[in-house]
């Protein structure tokens, strides 16, 4: 399947974003508001660029095949706004816009004079979403943060790995991908509310809120118990079955069974019906006993290994017993599921010639976001956003010659 054409439009298209900052968390928000339709201009430093353009692992002739993912959807103009003009010109932009988006350090804006009373000033109607490590406010807001710290400050790393060894990542800038998604959230909020009052204000999300809203249970179990939640590897203490089994093959597939039903649903599918009479595996509660949840994961494992992955998936699926297989990205690409709900798609890049990507997310029925178009090149629509915006040729020659863009 090939991505939508730029013309599709989604329910944010009438929505103006100015996107300011770097790196993912306020730029991931921006791509979930531009596939959703919103008209986003993203400011960049001229000759650089947000460093997303050069990071990621996995690298084609020095350039990063995550740009054009993060940056898809957006208008991309070079504006130096440490300088007065540069500064200028995002005011103008800001006059009309719906959104202010920025993930600066708190107090980056201020220091340029744009400070919220000054941008409401302006456009009482803007909607100042800002995002940074701490927030705005609180003992931390002045230090520098990242998404690695802010996780494990926030209780999220503690509870990743094995108990006998240090605490690992997940993986991926989760805390990041959490902020975006929360920044995301509180904007369409806003937008709301300023169809009831005509107001805009201003949204702060710090990484350590978003990971703190995350993390479940975790507090409140300290808080009435005063249970402290560790890492528990592949398991997680009293659900069971719910796990990493191997197969014949040499693959891996993840069985969830931990509710009785399903799990009685496993054990005919095994062959093993009387299991489910035995006091130890009998009962959700009594199969979350160390000993027992450790040997009823024994048990299914010895019974996996006998079979092949896609064997055991087609019996499980029969049976209505939650498993799948564990997919590297090979398999993700090739799964025909998420090809058929479009969530890996194909797009023309000019860099890369046609790549696979994640799609958007949420599906919407009638109104559905789209991929309009990959991460553009550094400075592609400068001079269109400015005409635009009602500067006049020779004042963007001007600027050119003072490397204001």
């Amino acid at each position: 399947m090939t991505a939508p054409t730029p013309t599709a439009t989604g329910p944010l298209s009438d929505i103006k974003v100015v996107e300011l900052g770097s790196f993912i968390a306020g730029p991931y928000c921006g791509q979930l508001l531009a596939d959703m339709g919103a008209d986003l201009v993203k400011f960049e430093d001229p000759g650089k660029g947000d460093p997303m353009r050069q990071w990621g692992f996995a690298k084609k002739d020095g350039a990063s095949v995550w740009w054009p993912v993060i940056g898809r959807n957006k208008k991309s103009v070079t504006v130096d706004l440490r300088k007065p003009q540069g500064q200028e010109i995002l005011r103008r932009l800001l006059t009309d816009a719906d959104v202010l988006l920025e993930n600066f350090r708190p107090g980056t804006l201020e220091k340029w004079g744009l400070t919220v009373e000054a941008l409401h000033q302006l456009n009482p109607k803007l909607i100042i979403a800002r995002v940074s490590g701490y927030g705005q406010y609180g003992p931390y807001a002045e230090k520098a943060g990242f998404a690695a710290v802010a996780e494990a400050m926030a209780g999220m790393r503690t509870i990743n790995g094995y108990p006998d060894r240090l605490p690992t990542r997940t993986g991926l800038s989760i805390g990041d991908t959490l902020a975006g998604i929360y920044t995301a959230f509180g904007i369409v909020s806003a937008l709301h509310q300023r169809g009831r009052d005509g107001k805009g204000q201003v949204i702060d999300v710090g990484l350590t809120d978003a990971i703190l809203a995350s993390i479940e249970g975790i507090v409140a179990e300290y808080s009435v118990t005063g249970h402290v939640r560790g890492r528990t590897g592949l398991t997680s203490p009293g659900f069971a079955p719910s796990n990493i089994y191997p197969t014949l093959d040499g693959h891996h597939i993840v069985i969830g069974a931990n509710a009785d039903t399903i799990c009685k649903r496993l054990f005919a599918v095994m062959g093993m019906e009387f299991l489910g009479q035995d006091p130890r595996f009998a009962t959700h509660s009594a199969r979350g006993q160390p000993d027992n949840q450790a040997e009823i994961d024994r048990i299914i494992a010895d019974w996996t290994r006998t079979k092949p992955r896609d064997e055991l998936l087609k019996l499980l699926d029969g049976a209505a017993v939650p498993a799948g297989g564990v997919n590297d990205a090979q398999a993700v690409a090739a799964d025909p599921h998420f090809r058929a709900r479009d969530m890996v798609v194909e797009v023309e890049t000019a860099e890369f010639g046609r790549m696979l990507m994640q799609g958007v997310v949420p599906k919407l029925a009638r109104t559905p976001g789209a991929i309009r178009w990959p991460g553009a090149k550094l400075g592609e629509h400068t001079e269109a956003v400015l005409v635009a915006a009602g500067f006049s040729p020779e004042e963007i020659e001007e600027m050119r010659a003072r490397h204001t863009i």
